[in-house]
């Protein structure tokens, strides 16, 4: 299913039967559904070990670092950008307080940073259609942890593209070094892999 990047009222209809198809589902379904323009994005897996421990070690470093009133969120609600048909949730969400005091999803717009640790059964879905669809959403920084093989990406700087907007710089990393994160750097030191 596409969604044209030009929203008429048909597209519209086919965002909302999406979005009712993942409401209803996402409780029945293991793993992660997202809505993107492309159509619903199912992460078969639940997360496991090493996802999780990546988030969970990443998240508090970085609330370590920043300043009272910002957090480093590995919860729930999803980001939504109806105008543009999609619906992402990120691993963690760099995100102040205030802004999410809200009902229902967060504005993408309010995101310091979108964090992913890229999942072992749909690594494209995080290298890919995620470097896509977060500029789009205009959430300025997205970085890339990748437990398949110890190294990351930090995107920022969303310029225009003939394809829609995307980051114009990309610092990769290793684990073991240290990583920037907006303002603020945290250690790489000790993020689990995934077996081989």
């Amino acid at each position: 299913m596409t969604i044209s990047p030009h929203h008429t009222g048909h597209d519209a209809v086919q965002y909302q039967a999406m979005r009712d198809i993942v409401e209803r589902m996402q409780s029945s379904v293991p793993g992660k559904l997202e809505i993107t323009r492309e159509g619903i994005v199912h992460d078969m897996m639940s997360p496991g070990g090493p996802h999780e421990l990546t988030a969970a070690r990443v998240s508090r470093r970085l609330e370590k670092v920043m300043p009272d009133g910002l957090l480093a969120h590995t919860g729930t609600p999803d980001v939504e950008d109806a105008r543009h048909g999609v619906v992402r949730h990120p691993d963690i969400m760099v995100i102040s307080e205030d802004d999410m005091e809200v009902e229902g999803p967060f504005d993408p717009r309010t995101l310091v940073a979108a964090i992913e640790v890229v999942s072992r059964s749909n690594p494209d879905n995080d290298w890919t259609g995620k470097m896509r669809d977060y500029p789009l959403l205009g959430v300025p920084v997205y970085v890339v942890f990748d437990p398949r093989t110890g190294e990351g990406a930090v995107l920022s700087d969303i310029h225009p593209t003939p394809a829609g907007p995307r980051y114009a710089t990309r610092k990769d990393f290793v684990y073991g070094e240290d990583v920037t994160i907006g303002d603020w750097t945290i250690s790489t030191e000790g993020l689990p892999r995934y077996a081989s």
